[in-house]
């Protein structure tokens, strides 16, 4: 027999026929996108219904059916960021290169943990890493990495900042046998990964100073160097201050400049969260804002953000790529993945937390070739001004508040015209009626985005990472709001 016989193989005219036909289905999709509801207003309980409380088949479902019958159920039945009006969290709209990459990917199945088992996998991650570093403006010298997403890329440098600057027998030791603290500094803004790493690594969430922010919502420059010296006359052991380029609520970027001097007076690691925000230093016209950024020992950066990857795509660069091996290397003897080529060959097992690992960098490497620097600082400005153009509707508008706009960021409010409430009573008010807003606007279908708290004050949050968004979007989704708005404000009135 010149193959086994199974039911898991397919035959070279049967998956041609349905990749043509899922192929098309996806067509179709994408190309009416935008025409459809934003999400599926069907609760838990229906979906769940809709596919059936069974037990595991006992006997295989052709694969056509299968891929027919699927494609349906998602097509129905999900959030589309890819949508012209998603406007929430930050998630991008996904290029479509990106999709067929991941079937490319997928099909060669490269394990990109050993350049044995990923030769060539292995080298476009290597060059999609020197790019990455190109696009935002630091040495193409440095190393990295690609991750899951922003927690990862964040955890993986955190890690590799704790190796560098904490005792040099802490791999051995561990944590317990060491006498100083060892302490992070970030601004209140920055997002929950900082909390997290200091949690899951075992150095407990008192370990971290939140430094307050200045009157722009940046990290207070004199606050953190005091911090920092306070820490020292008590005994303790700064280790790493995190910059943020780019915060999720509301898109301030730090100082980074600043905050890379005090790095080098303390001899802490420089860490910069810019799983966000950093791609737009792409853009001439905000060199300024990013200035510090080629000072950083390492940088997280999310390509499912504002490169416009399918998720998953985040990424972590390290100025000395030495302190990823020196972090993260391990040989056991079964490990038969010895590097004795030219070329600089490597083994991303030894860069990170994954040994098993994905090709992740195929869909990002695609699309950096497809859409090129130009290109994407010609999407990613076009963002930044629909951004504008929606804080500047909301300013202009007699019932919305525009209250904050950074890079592709607007926070607004809905204020019911004539409102008469005063003080407390009055922010009270608004916090109850703009959350019930978002919530329904969330749920209804026309239109997604988020929220942000911007000084006790709740918000709407709308960021834009989309390259299918329009102006026209824009307008009609101020026009959604206003409409939502006179119904919750009406109906709370009566309650």
């Amino acid at each position: 027999m010149s193959k086994r016989k199974n039911s898991i193989e397919i035959n070279k005219a049967v998956f041609r026929k349905m990749g043509y036909e899922l192929i098309d289905t996806i067509s179709d999709f994408l190309d009416t996108i935008s025409e459809q509801p934003v999400t599926t207003s069907k609760s838990p309980k229906e979906l769940q219904n809709l596919l059936g409380d069974l037990s595991l088949p006992k006997q295989g479902v052709p694969a056509d059916q299968l891929l027919a019958s699927t494609s349906k159920l998602l097509f129905d039945n999900s959030l589309f960021n890819g949508h012209s009006k998603f406007f929430g969290f930050i998630t991008s709209s996904a290029a479509p290169i990106g999709a067929l990459a991941d079937l490319l990917a997928a099909s060669v199945n490269p394990n990109v943990g050993g350049q044995i088992l990923s030769p060539m996998a292995t080298e476009i991650e290597k060059q999609t890493i020197k790019w990455l570093a190109e696009f935002i403006g630091v040495s193409p010298s440095y190393g990295g990495v690609l991750v899951s997403g922003g927690n990862m890329a964040n955890f993986t440098a955190f890690l590799a900042a704790r190796t560098a600057k904490a005792p040099k027998n802490i791999k051995e030791n561990g944590l317990s046998n060491n006498s100083k603290q060892l302490i992070s500094y970030c601004s209140k803004s920055t997002h929950t990964w900082i909390d997290k790493a200091a949690i899951l690594f075992g150095h407990g969430s008192n370990s971290i100073r939140w430094i307050e922010t200045d009157s722009s919502n940046k990290m207070n420059i004199n606050s953190l160097e005091q911090t920092i010296k306070e820490d020292l006359e008590q005994g303790h052991q700064p280790f790493i201050v995190v910059g943020t380029a780019g915060d999720v609520s509301t898109g301030i970027v730090d100082n980074l400049e600043a905050i890379a001097t005090i790095c080098k007076t303390h001899d802490l690691w420089f860490h910069i969260d810019g799983a966000y925000g950093i791609p737009a230093a792409i853009i001439p016209e905000l060199k300024e804002l990013f200035k510090g950024v080629e000072d950083a020992d390492s940088i997280a950066l999310d390509p499912h953000k504002w490169l416009y990857s399918p998720l998953e795509a985040g990424c972590t660069l390290v100025k000395n790529p030495k302190h990823l091996i020196d972090t993260y290397s391990s040989h056991p003897e079964y490990y038969n993945f010895s590097l004795t080529e030219e070329g600089g060959s490597l083994n991303y097992f030894e860069y990170g937390l994954q040994n098993s690992r994905g090709f992740r960098a195929l869909k990002v490497w695609l699309a950096l070739q497809q859409i090129g620097s130009e290109g994407y600082v010609k999407l990613i400005k076009e963002d930044i001004e629909l951004s504008k153009y929606f804080a500047e509707l909301a300013k202009n508008h007699l019932e919305l508040e525009s209250i904050t706009q950074n890079l592709s960021i607007t926070t607004l409010r809905y204020i019911p015209e004539h409102l008469e409430l005063k003080g407390e009573k009055r922010t009270e008010y608004l916090n109850t009626l703009n959350e019930s807003l978002v919530n329904t606007l969330q749920a209804g279908g026309e239109l997604f985005l988020s929220n942000a708290i911007v000084e006790e004050q709740y918000c709407m949050r709308a960021c834009i990472v989309n390259f299918r968004t329009t102006k026209k979007d824009i307008e009609e989704s101020v026009d959604i709001i206003v409409k939502e708005g006179r119904k919750i404000h009406l109906a709370l009135k009566k309650s």
